[in-house]
């Protein structure tokens, strides 16, 4: 790594720091500590290598700000569709923005899964552009600085073990590559094993209208986060809104004796599949997720209401 930064400098650090803000798994930061350790001795300007790395991040989070503004949910649907970590990559993110507003922005870049999400939610949630470039611009910062200065105060540590790397030569390189495999690998098991633990079977939304229609008046949970109806604020008529997280405290008021529907909007019903497990393993027989969401639902061409969002703290 010393001698690939060291030949290409600027040029590396501003594309290894791009890439990891649209999303290619290759971490910046081993290379921004390298960077700041070769800084030290003159190699590379301390400066120049922060002033890179900051507008390559800020590049790449910029264009993932504009894609949430132009086409709003389906960006972090699709990220999401892509992503290792299923389901909780946006969820989580909302809930942070939930919890600290924009300032999920600043702490995001430190936050594995959230710095790729938070942007273009920041963007579908129509957060200001001078909002956005201030607080993802001091989160930028603060995230290019730390591992330069770290590399700056250990130089000497991270020199000797960059030069027992390379004195392993190819060997080196296969043990990285080793280790990154790996990761992927178990990443994607745990990704198999969170959609076979959810494998319900689904209710299609003709099913569901049916149901409707014939007077039996299925139970409708709408279990986005409070984020998500806040961006899109369609539902099913008649739906009660309930986060998954809240489900517990409800679980047992819940009408046994009549069919109970889930629904979100996540990629493989993830969020209403997790919901009717949670009923299914306390005893419900009569439970199951929407095929589709509400996505589905819309595009049946079925009709929505509009729901009024609850004040803040309700």
């Amino acid at each position: 790594m010393f001698d690939l930064i060291t030949r290409h400098g600027l040029a590396l650090i501003f594309a290894n720091v791009l890439l990891e803000q649209l999303g290619v798994p290759l971490p910046a930061i081993p290379t921004l500590i390298v960077a700041g350790a070769l800084a030290v001795d003159g190699t590379l300007s301390a400066p120049a290598v922060f002033g890179v790395a900051f507008a390559a991040s800020m590049i790449g989070d910029c264009a993932w700000y504009v894609a949430g503004r132009q086409y709003g949910r389906r960006v972090m649907t699709t990220l999401c569709r892509i992503s290792l970590s299923p389901d909780s990559c946006v969820r989580q993110t909302e809930n942070h923005f939930e919890r600290w507003g924009g300032i999920t922005l600043v702490l995001g870049k430190f936050i594995p899964g959230l710095a790729t999400i938070a942007p273009p939610l920041a963007g579908a949630m129509r957060i200001r552009w001078r909002s956005f470039l201030l607080l993802n611009g001091a989160g930028t910062a603060l995230w290019a600085a730390a591992p330069i200065v770290l590399g700056m105060l250990f130089h000497a540590q991270i020199e000797r073990l960059v030069e027992r790397l390379q004195g392993l030569g190819a060997v080196a390189l296969e043990v990285l590559g080793a280790l990154l495999a790996v990761y992927v690998a178990f990443k994607w098991w745990e990704r198999r094993r969170f959609y076979r633990t959810l494998r319900v079977a689904r209710m299609t939304a003709e099913e569901l209208r049916h149901l409707m229609d014939s007077g039996k008046q299925p139970v409708i949970i709408d279990v986005r986060s409070r984020a998500e109806r806040e961006l899109d604020a369609r539902s099913i008529p008649g739906a009660l809104a309930l986060e998954v997280e809240e489900l517990e405290r409800l679980i047992d008021s819940l009408p046994a004796d009549r069919d109970v529907i889930f629904y979100c909007t996540c990629p493989n019903e993830a969020s209403a599949a997790r919901a009717a497990k949670r009923l299914i393993d306390r005893g419900y027989t009569r439970v199951r997720p929407l095929r589709g969401g509400l996505e589905a639902w819309i595009a049946a061409g079925y009709a929505i209401e509009l729901r009024t969002p609850a004040p803040r703290g309700s």
